[in-house]
């Protein structure tokens, strides 16, 4: 019997005979402690299972339970696991689509006449702690395409003989637990007993292969995990996620509303969020003109023409608007604020000494969402851009990008985000311009975030059709990543458009252009925002700083003085007159997240002072009406300054 070299990644080699087991070949290569600590292998960089025979000389390395990559493997598994419950559970009657492992979890799913409930849940929990207890292998078989073709139209599996019949290989691999077959690529977990602890979360729809047009599906949502502990610190979070949802906080703080009459992912700012909005874009406003910036306000539609020039029609189509007809010319909602722009730089011939020009707009934007992918303020068809675009010369381009990380870095930190990842986000398949002008967009970046010494990680294959591109990941209290910054750099579009000015030699050059968001959307961050703060918003971007409460009538006048007051000096101050108990109003103002509230009685209006209390129940002692605008506005200021 012919022996083959296998070896530990780094560590030991040995020999062995052909068509050795994964599993038997790690007794002798690693420790008894590492060896129950691994749940597959990669073989020459290959996942494997355990299972697997060895059939030539290989290098293996250990997945670990501790690792991503065996995480991944445990979710998938779990989700056959649960797939077999649920047939096992309901019969021919459900029909199984696809099960993949995802991000914090895993999901399946299931073509059923009935819809799941919350009872379901609980026996298909039940029943997946059953063929977990069984101790059931995994069990990896190959078949040939059109046999696994036939063995699956037997079973009734409509969707798994689709897959099938669109693969290119002729051979493919299913694996077994029990009686339930699927397809799959693997590895898995060696048994079902490795599935330790898990639960079901949710049910949601979904199309098939994501097209309307095709059946409704149920996609069953679970999370596993190797420990309890790590379980139960898992749902403590999706706890406080709930209790932090935009949504619902939206609607309790009176901050914004959607309605069905006026159209789904379209934002109807009450105004405790519009004042939120305000302060935010004011403060945005007044850290770009502080850095050089310039304001511009451009139309919501434009002629067809100028997204066929641009390239947006070609390359972004899908996701925009079907065109109107205005003088028999054909216009469109703009998906981007760039055409724009560029439409105001050709408006006049530039110079070389004019750069870099840097122009800014909160300009609102359409794109089409499915409807299913709409969700609150974080996924919107109307959304308002915090745009800018630099035009500059080549010899300038990394000092601008370097600059616009500055000021990313700045405004993120001002709102409460000093966490975060970077992406290099490279050439994707479909693109345009020259690979000469994708190149040094690229190494513009990398040069720019390295000199800046940011940690970065490659995300290939990412950028837009016009340029490569930096995407800032912001990391919210409970840990969670939001894509909000984007910087990209764009030879395609000045060549478009044919923009040029005049060089140093008295010829026409064509600028570079950069493309640059730091929140993205306003919508999006304010929903990110809501979640991150809980609703508790710092005291500068609060839309109600404090609210006076009177204990009893003998007060209402002085209270519509001190409001008075306030307001003059710059303070946001609402109050409650109302003939309630004063603990009522505090539990209110509370539950508003008021971040001060001014308790006037007798003796306050006496003295000519308040009394101070924080919503977190903290008592302040009493002050003059002007010592505690002063205190307010320090705060403000301290607040930006963080």
């Amino acid at each position: 019997m012919s022996e083959i070299t296998v070896s530990i990644k780094d560590g030991k080699s040995g020999q062995f005979a052909k068509g050795t087991p994964v599993a038997e070949a790690l007794k002798e290569l690693v420790s008894n402690k590492q060896r129950k600590q691994t749940l597959a292998v990669l073989v020459d960089g290959r996942p494997v299972d355990l299972s697997a025979p060895l059939e030539n000389d290989a290098v293996l390395e250990p997945i670990s339970m501790r690792s991503d990559l065996g995480l991944e493997i445990l979710r998938h598994s779990a989700a056959h696991i649960m797939a077999q419950a649920v047939r096992e559970l309901y019969g021919e009657d459900v029909k199984v689509a696809i099960g993949p492992a995802i991000e914090d979890g895993f999901y399946y799913d299931f073509d059923r006449p009935q819809s799941f409930t919350p009872d379901d849940f609980e026996a298909i929990e039940k029943k997946m702690a059953e063929i977990v207890a069984a101790r059931l292998p995994f069990t990896r078989k190959e078949m040939p395409r059109d046999e696994a073709i036939e063995y699956f139209r037997q079973q009734g599996e409509v969707y798994k003989v689709e897959l099938l019949e669109e693969m290119e290989e002729d051979t493919v691999s299913l694996y077994q637990q029990g009686d339930f077959v699927d397809l799959c690529r693997g590895p898995h977990l060696p048994d079902t007993s490795w599935l330790k602890a898990f639960k079901l979360l949710r049910v949601a729809g979904s199309y098939w292969r994501g097209d309307e047009k095709r059946p409704m599906l149920q996609r069953l949502y679970g999370t596993a995990f190797f420990d309890k502990k790590e379980l139960k610190k898992y749902l403590n979070r999706l706890e406080e996620a709930r209790k932090r949802d935009h949504r619902r906080l939206g609607k309790e703080l009176g901050l914004f509303t959607i309605s069905d009459q006026i159209g789904p992912g379209l934002i109807l700012w009450q105004p405790r969020g519009a004042m939120l909005r305000r302060l935010i874009e004011d403060y945005w406003k007044e850290e770009h003109y502080r850095h050089g910036y310039e304001l511009l306000y451009t139309p919501h539609i434009a002629r067809q023409d100028l997204w066929k020039t641009s390239g947006h029609l070609d390359f972004y189509g899908e996701n925009m608007y079907s065109g109107m007809e205005i003088d028999e010319v054909k216009y469109q909602l703009k998906p981007m604020n760039c055409p724009f722009h560029i439409g105001i730089y050709k408006s006049q011939k530039h110079s070389y000494r004019e750069f870099p020009i840097r122009w800014c707009e909160l300009g609102t934007v359409y794109r089409y969402e499915r409807t299913g992918a709409l969700h609150g303020l974080l996924r919107v068809r109307g959304f308002t851009q915090d745009d800018a675009h630099i035009f500059c010369r080549p010899d300038q381009l990394e000092d601008e990008i370097f600059n616009i990380i500055d000021l990313n870095l700045h405004i993120l930190k001002t709102f409460g985000f000093a966490d975060y990842d970077v992406y290099l986000s490279t050439r994707p398949d479909k693109y345009v311009g020259s690979d000469e002008h994708w190149n040094l967009s690229t190494e513009a970046l990398k040069s720019a975030m390295e000199k800046k010494g940011l940690e970065y990680t490659i995300d290939p294959g990412e950028g837009v059709f016009y340029g490569p591109k930096i995407d800032i990941k912001i990391k919210d209290q409970l840990g969670r990543s939001w894509q909000c910054s984007t910087i990209q750099v764009d030879f395609n579009l000045p060549e478009r458009f044919e923009m040029t000015y005049t060089g140093e030699d008295n010829k026409e050059h064509q600028p570079i252009m950069i493309h640059r968001a730091l929140m993205g959307s306003l919508e999006r961050f304010i929903g990110v925002l809501i979640e991150h703060y809980a609703g508790a918003f710092p005291l500068w971007m609060a839309p109600e700083q404090a609210r006076i409460l009177n204990i009893t009538d003998a007060q209402a006048g002085y209270c519509d003085e001190i409001h008075a007051r306030l307001r003059e000096a710059g303070v946001r101050v609402e109050k409650d007159l109302r003939n309630e108990k004063l603990n009522y109003k505090i539990r209110e103002a509370q539950l508003m997240k008021v971040p001060y509230m001014l308790i006037i009685g007798d003796r306050e209006m006496d003295e000519g002072t308040v009394t101070v209390r924080k919503r977190n129940g903290e008592n302040l002692p009493p002050m003059t009406v002007e010592a505690f605008a002063d205190m307010v506005h320090r705060e403000c200021e301290e607040g930006k300054q963080a």
